[in-house]
């Protein structure tokens, strides 16, 4: 899952967003990063783990071309957040836009965030990550975003051609996915080690 995804399942499991997001940028032990964001780093770690595991994801990523089996786990990630943007109002009782207000409201009025999230909040929410996620240019965007950023780009060659081929098969996925991810973020709420509580 990426940042939508994240911020929507923190919001639904009624944890922090900001600290669910600080998860993609805090590494090492969870105890050495601060007591606030804790359990959002701990529930990211659940969500990733089950992501990366399930055998959905796992059909999915088979499903992808020889040449972008190493970007097909973050062309997923991107991909459903782009399904779920797509579908937003059946999965939240706000707007896609007032959500992503919210969620940069917190993410800015949060303290001890990881110094790489802090670094891009303001391109974030300048250029309105969350929302540009709708529609399908938005999503083309975000993977050539990500392949400037990678030490290999060419592991991306193809690949906005190759997700818009794959659009129904991502869609399926995601929507038999999405909601069994929904249902484990809010056990894992209450289930969270009480050390990082």
């Amino acid at each position: 899952m990426n940042f939508l995804a994240h911020l929507h399942l923190a919001d639904n499991s009624k944890t922090n967003l900001a600290a669910n997001l600080a998860g993609d940028f805090a590494k090492g032990n969870i105890a050495d990063h601060p007591k606030a964001l804790q359990q959002g780093i701990w529930l990211h770690r659940q969500i990733d783990s089950l992501t990366d595991s399930h055998e959905l994801t796992k059909e999915l990523r088979a499903a992808f071309p020889s040449s972008l089996q190493r970007a097909a786990p973050i062309l997923i990630d991107l991909a459903f957040d782009h399904m779920l943007a797509k579908y937003w109002d059946e999965y939240h009782n706000h707007s896609l836009a007032e959500f992503a207000q919210r969620a940069y409201s917190d993410i800015e009025n949060t303290q001890q965030l990881p110094i790489k999230l802090i670094d891009i909040v303001p391109k974030m929410k300048q250029e309105n990550w969350l929302l540009a996620y709708e529609s399908p240019s938005g999503l083309h965007k975000a993977i050539e975003s990500v392949a400037k950023r990678v030490s290999k780009p060419e592991i991306f060659n193809g690949a906005v051609k190759t997700v818009e081929r794959m659009d129904i098969e991502i869609e399926i996925a995601f929507r038999t996915f999405y909601p069994q991810l929904m249902a484990y973020s809010r056990i894992w709420t209450r289930q969270t080690p009480s050390e990082y509580l």
